[in-house]
């Protein structure tokens, strides 16, 4: 019968001493992915607006809700501001990827966004040449987004896209349509590519919402489905009060099982100034 090995002092030190290196590279790794995740929470935190313009006749409100997974931070965010014109951009856009270089670029995106608008406040226009700007940077991301130009004197609402999830528009009457208007590339993809603007004249009290595609679609979910729960909401919720109707619409990403990180971007128009100066 054999005998059994009995392992000595120096193998019993030399296999401590490799589970020793092994548990100091797993927790360097640990700390390495956590430093990545807080600076990538932290440059979330920098983009998302803090205050959303209120120009007159509008409300506005933003909602915005981590990866599931808690680990990956996402590239969605949104924006607003004022503009040279007296108009309001509104913006809402996700950056493919997750984790510390989609939020980068995230930043940068909304910098290029912002920066852009101060030469020219045509959402189709805004987002060519934001959309050139990125190709010359060659990020390896590419960016989904809308742009959104609000006239508060006129009550004219433009809107263009690049490859991002369509908005929903609903009325006070009850009436809720998907906007599906014409849509180009996501952004970083190809240089030269053109845009559409469409404009809506806002005549009466409705909510313009605008969501990624984190709150839509998930696994087994498609996103028609997702945008059909989104209109439901908006249809029904109307005359709610803004903040609300974006905690209530970014709770149906929770019926999506998405694993993504999720924003709303909510617009309600109250009506014309004039009528609201009346008191109607």
């Amino acid at each position: 019968m054999p005998r059994r090995r009995t392992a000595s002092p120096t193998d019993t030190e030399d296999l401590l001493r490799t589970l020793g290196d092994l548990t100091g590279q797993i927790l360097d790794r640990i700390k390495f992915q956590q430093a990545r995740v807080e600076l990538a929470a932290a440059l979330q935190r920098q983009v998302l607006a803090a205050e959303l313009p209120a120009p007159p006749c509008l409300r506005v409100a933003g909602r915005y809700a981590p990866a599931r997974a808690g680990l990956d931070i996402g590239g969605d965010w949104y924006d607003g501001f004022a503009m040279a014109d007296g108009t309001v951009g509104f913006v809402i856009g996700d950056v493919q990827g997750h984790d510390v270089e989609a939020a980068a670029l995230m930043g940068q995106v909304r910098t290029c966004l912002r920066a852009v608008a101060t030469a020219t406040t045509n959402p189709a226009e805004v987002l060519r040449r934001t959309n050139d700007l990125l190709v010359t940077m060659d990020p390896g991301l590419f960016v989904t987004c809308s742009f959104l130009r609000f006239d508060p004197t006129t009550g004219e609402l433009a809107h263009a896209r690049a490859g991002h999830v369509p908005a929903v528009w609903a009325r006070a009457d009850g009436r809720c349509d998907v906007v599906l208007e014409d849509n180009g590339l996501p952004l970083g993809v190809q240089a030269g590519e053109r845009y559409a603007t469409i404009r809506r004249a806002l005549t009466g009290m409705g909510a313009f919402v605008l969501v990624t595609d984190g709150v839509v679609e998930g696994p087994g979910y498609p996103i028609e489905e997702g945008l059909a729960q989104v209109a439901e909401v908006v249809a029904g919720g109307c005359r709610t009060d803004p903040d609300e109707l974006a905690a209530q619409i970014i709770k149906v990403a929770d019926l999506t099982g998405h694993n993504d990180d999720a924003a709303v971007l909510v617009l309600r128009y109250d009506g014309p100034r004039e009528r609201l100066e009346r008191g109607e």
